[in-house]
């Protein structure tokens, strides 16, 4: 047979890097200046989206858009996570989809047809029109800590004469029935606050609300203010906002690190089991998850410097570790209904790899020596859990992992395996914080042998890349092979990074869950880019990166990382953008806290940027700023402390450094 160049060159381009040119795709939004984004509409340019804001007793996914005649499409399906329903179950939410038309306001005599100019986002959908000569703000968010949604309205006058405008007068109550509700009979209802007849002069403004609320029969209506609704939301997303704050010469990829913060720390819901973080989805809320919770969005928690996140997770390890039991049966998957129940139907999917990981994380960056006691029997428990499930070749077993069976995985699957090394390496640091070398000592060696167990197993070439496999048998790549470059583990770095990059994994949507697939899940990649990124591969994973933001900052589904696709509709489910915000912190700033007041650091500058910094964060008990910058060859590595010395250390980029904060 002739050997043809081009064909040769067309089956190796999918084996080294991907097809998607990670330099351009079309946007429809873009970054506004003072902060949040913006999509400007185009006339009979029909498009909608979907966005999940929440509140401590709500929340919301919100469809809005424009029609082909470009007149406004809003859609709201309310959850109310504390509103039980029977069966309790995980899904056991009160869900509502509050469409009851409302009778139309009018300005000058004609109905209001609204036409969006623009739609806008930083910590609540914003919709601008104009009709007749007003101008329109709408504003869309749920309460801070009330089971309501509120949309308030703002007319202005920005004609030369005056202008009447009727907002007609609405209320409309429904109830649910007795035998439906653990709590009984549920109110539900849609208000207008600020009906009348207005004649609004030149340069005035007229500010109304429609509130969707719910609540027990038993407990009193409440009267809402949208403006004092509004003003607290504000000052909660000021801040979120206002802590661990990412700046680099890349303004996407700071709002986007900005917005995952705010979708990471809202989806939390004060139940009567205490704080508690829930995914969210339309599906998922006042429960925990040994995934989501435990190992995603838990350790971050310290560095938001944010009380109720840092609560949650308390909570959450408080009830794992209720179901802790002298036989080591495994505790469940999720604590469900407010702490009332739980679930374990996929079994044990690496679940107490996954706890332990998360809680002696969680325990050094939370700088609180009387938690980190009271967290070690839990973490123990698990690592233990964990050694009586090793195999003869020293690797743990476990029935799934967390995609709970949607992909094979064997009796004995990658991602368990490194969680449980990753758990054994803090666990380590933990137990030498708290004073015990002995055991320190005894789970460093642990975790060592593991290490050497994990590359004996799963180290194998897979569709052509000296790279891992995710159990027996698997002919296939995996987006969780990106999982040994986060726990460190750096022998097959090279050809692992080649596969995560290839056309088999990497796609124009997203990253492939395994290849020939068409699934994609945003917490594979995420974990991917933050083991690229601690692996030193800086400037090719930046380039990834930034595709990726741009795409789900400002592309067709915005503004935030999703859960996947086709299941789930790429729901805005919150602990992926806790998983982004890792990928910062944990990835190009390599930081991995070593103990109540230290941590290891070993930062990614990419070759393009003088500087880097990373201003109030909160881990450790501190507030404290790291600033990267470039020197020559070397990096200037600058911590500032509040009250305390600033430290300023030459680096040349080697092996990570210790940082003690004072």
């Amino acid at each position: 047979m002739k050997f043809n160049p081009i064909k040769r060159l067309l089956f190796l381009l999918p084996l080294l890097y991907s097809f998607v040119d990670v330099n351009a795709q079309d946007l429809r939004w873009n970054l506004v200046k003072n902060g949040g984004i913006e999509w400007i509409v185009k006339k009979g340019a029909a498009h909608t989206d979907q966005i999940e804001m929440s509140g401590k007793q709500i929340s919301a996914i919100l469809t809005y858009g424009v029609n082909d005649k470009g007149s406004l499409i809003l859609k709201r399906k309310l959850v109310f996570p504390m509103l039980r329903t029977i069966p309790n179950d995980t899904r056991g939410s009160l869900i509502r989809d509050f469409d009851q038309p409302i009778p139309a306001i009018s300005i000058d005599g004609q109905a209001l047809n609204e036409q969006p100019a623009a739609f806008a986002f930083n910590g609540s959908i914003q919709v601008r029109s104009v009709f007749g000569g007003v101008s329109i703000l709408r504003e869309l968010f749920p309460s801070v800590n009330k089971p309501a949604f509120i949309e308030q309205g703002t007319f202005k006058n920005t004609n030369s004469k005056a202008v009447e405008i009727t907002i007609p007068e609405f209320e409309h109550t429904d109830s649910t029935k007795l035998n439906k509700g653990v709590y009984g009979v549920y109110v539900l209802n849609t208000r207008v606050y600020g009906a009348g007849k207005f004649s609004l002069k030149p340069g005035e403004t007229l500010v109304y609300a429609v509130v969707y609320s719910a609540r027990k029969l038993a407990d009193q209506p409440y009267e809402f203010s949208s403006e004092y609704e509004l003003i607290k939301r504000e000052n909660l997303i000021e801040d979120i906002t206002s802590k661990l704050v990412l700046k680099t010469p890349d303004a996407n990829l700071n709002q986007m690190f900005s917005f995952a913060k705010i979708r990471a720390s809202e989806s939390i819901f004060d139940t009567k089991g205490g704080l508690l973080h829930s995914p969210g989805g339309g599906d998922y809320y006042a429960g925990i998850w040994a995934n989501d919770q435990a190992e995603y969005m838990n350790p971050l928690f310290p560095f938001l410097g944010n009380p109720e996140g840092n609560q949650s997770a308390i909570n959450s390890f408080r009830m794992f570790a209720k179901y802790m039991n002298a036989a080591y049966k495994p505790i469940p998957s999720s604590i469900i209904a407010e702490g009332a129940g739980m679930w374990n139907g996929a079994g044990d999917r690496g679940d107490m790899a996954m706890i332990a990981y998360g809680a002696s994380r969680f325990a050094l960056a939370y700088g609180d020596t009387v938690e980190a006691r009271k967290l070690w029997p839990l973490i123990e428990w698990c690592l233990e859990f964990s050694r009586r499930k090793k195999s003869k070749d020293g690797v743990v077993a476990s029935d799934s992992d967390e995609l709970e069976g949607r992909f094979p995985a064997g009796k004995i699957n990658l991602s368990t395996n490194t969680l449980a090394y990753g758990a054994l390496i803090s666990s380590a640091d933990l137990a030498a914080s708290l004073g015990d070398k002995a055991t320190a000592e005894k789970l460093a060696a642990e975790a060592a042998d593991l290490r050497i167990a994990i590359e004996k197993y799963f180290g194998a070439k897979v569709q052509g890349f000296d790279t891992y496999r995710y159990y027996d048998g698997n002919d296939k790549l995996r987006s969780w092979i990106g999982m040994p470059l986060v726990m460190g583990m750096y022998e097959r770095k090279e050809q692992t990074a080649k596969a995560l990059m290839s056309g088999h994994l990497w796609t124009k949507d997203g990253m492939l869950t395994e290849s020939g697939s068409k699934v994609f899940w945003d917490r594979s990649l995420l974990y991917a880019v933050r083991g690229l990124f601690n692996a030193g591969i800086t400037d090719t994973t930046l380039k990834y990166l930034k595709y990726y933001t741009d795409k789900r900052l400002l592309g067709e589904h915005v503004p935030y990382a999703v859960e996947a696709w086709p299941e789930g509709n790429q729901r805005h489910l919150s602990a992926e953008s806790g998983l982004y915000c890792r990928a910062i912190t944990e990835g190009l700033f390599g930081i991995q806290p070593k103990s109540f007041n230290s941590f290891l650091l070993q930062p990614n500058l990419p070759a393009d940027w003088k500087e880097m910094s990373l201003q109030h964060i909160g881990a450790f008990n501190q507030d404290f700023d790291i600033m990267v910058v470039r020197a020559g060859k070397n990096l200037k590595i600058i911590i500032t402390q509040a009250g305390a010395k600033k430290q300023e250390i030459n680096w040349n980029g080697q092996k990570a450094i210790k940082i003690t904060l004072n």
